[in-house]
């Protein structure tokens, strides 16, 4: 057992506010990779706000991120494939944080005044948005040099909200941050080899004839509180807003948070946050990893988990066993800043508390 984190801690990453962020993983997650012979390449399979990604890359592995959200790939193209000076973009962040406010689509669904705090910005903020985001899209940059404008759009936001970190309600009164102003830096971009691969698809398809050294896998999962339903949170519907940012396709919205109606279970719901048991009693989002630990072709894989899933436990190492050698499993307690190795049976300890696992997988010897 080790008391503190590993000093791979000092790496910088960013990213917006997010549900399933692996921040405080990241010491962990670059130590066991670092422990893993012969490893460079890598895939990121669930990459949400690139973190993850962006602590390997810096740590000079190559990456292939991948996540089914356009915003995800947005972050990933900004540090990982963008390739012009830090001048080239800050002269353009310059001129988009000089552009007068506009009364646009974003303001009208998403801004509020002084007295209609249930909304996730002030007007004035959204009157920003409006503007930029128009501009942005008038440049006619290459994707990867509008991702690093998009990246700091968002970015910006995230710092003047009046949310919980999501899109599916909003608070009942103005949050102090809301009161800031809404203005665009450079992202912290970083020197890297180069190499690097951006997905926005099924992480199935990614898998398919591609073959890494490590493959990293974070999927979403469902609370283990039996009393909420499995479709109440999905990613697509807590996130719809960058979505939308990226995206600037004015969709139509439903609900007093204004959601954008293809964020609906029905059509964005993910089988890994499925939490409905199939005809023969399993888990299907379960069956899904199993299909996924046995359809990479990585040397190893690994795997995160919460405490907080509603998974079997029992089940889940199951699975890892027949699909490879667990060579490490790990407890992480936030709260104490402790790593401890568990046991290699199917007894998980301290099942009451929150904690995050990190699973090892040897697929070859």
């Amino acid at each position: 057992m080790i008391t503190t984190a590993p000093q791979t801690a000092s790496v910088r990453t960013e990213g917006i506010k997010y549900a399933g962020s692996k921040l405080k993983l990241l010491p962990y997650i670059l130590e066991l990779a670092g422990e893993l012979p012969g490893v460079q390449t890598v895939l990121d399979g669930f990459s949400g706000t690139t973190r993850v990604a962006q602590a390997l890359a810096k740590s000079g592995y190559t990456l292939t991120a991948n996540d089914t959200a356009d915003w995800s790939g947005v972050f990933a193209a900004c540090y990982l494939l963008a390739d012009k000076p830090d001048e080239f973009y800050q002269k353009l962040l310059t001129h988009l944080n000089a552009l007068p406010g506009k009364d646009g689509w974003f303001t009208e669904h998403y801004g509020g005044g002084e007295n209609d705090s249930k909304k996730p910005f002030r007007l004035k903020n959204t009157r920003k948005l409006d503007a930029v985001r128009e501009e942005i899209d008038r440049l006619g940059l290459p994707h990867a040099d509008t991702c690093v404008l998009l990246a700091s759009l968002m970015l910006a936001l995230d710092k003047v909200d009046s949310t919980l970190g999501h899109f599916s309600s909003y608070l009942a009164h103005w949050s102090a941050r809301s009161s800031g102003e809404l203005y665009l830096k450079l992202p912290a971009r970083f020197t890297h080899g180069g190499g690097h691969t951006v997905l926005t698809q099924d992480v199935f398809k990614t898998v398919q004839n591609r073959r890494w050294d490590l493959a990293y896998f974070d999927p979403p999962y469902g609370s283990n509180n039996e009393k909420m339903p499995p479709s109440r949170v999905r990613y697509a519907s807590y996130y719809h807003f960058w979505t939308t940012v990226v995206r600037n396709d004015r969709p139509d919205t439903f609900g007093a948070a204004a959601r954008r109606t293809d964020s609906r279970d029905a059509q964005a719901a993910s089988v890994f946050e499925e939490f409905r048991k199939n005809e023969a009693g399993r888990f299907i989002a379960l069956a899904a990893l199993e299909k996924l630990l046995a359809q990479t072709d990585a040397r190893y894989i690994m795997l995160s988990y919460s405490s907080g899933g509603r998974a079997a436990k029992e089940e889940l190492l199951d699975i890892l066993h027949n699909n490879g050698k667990l060579i490490k499993f790990l407890e992480i307690d936030y709260k104490k800043n402790v790593m401890a190795d568990m046991n290699w049976t199917k007894k998980w300890v301290n099942e009451n508390k929150n904690y995050e696992y990190l699973f090892v997988l040897q697929k070859e010897q």
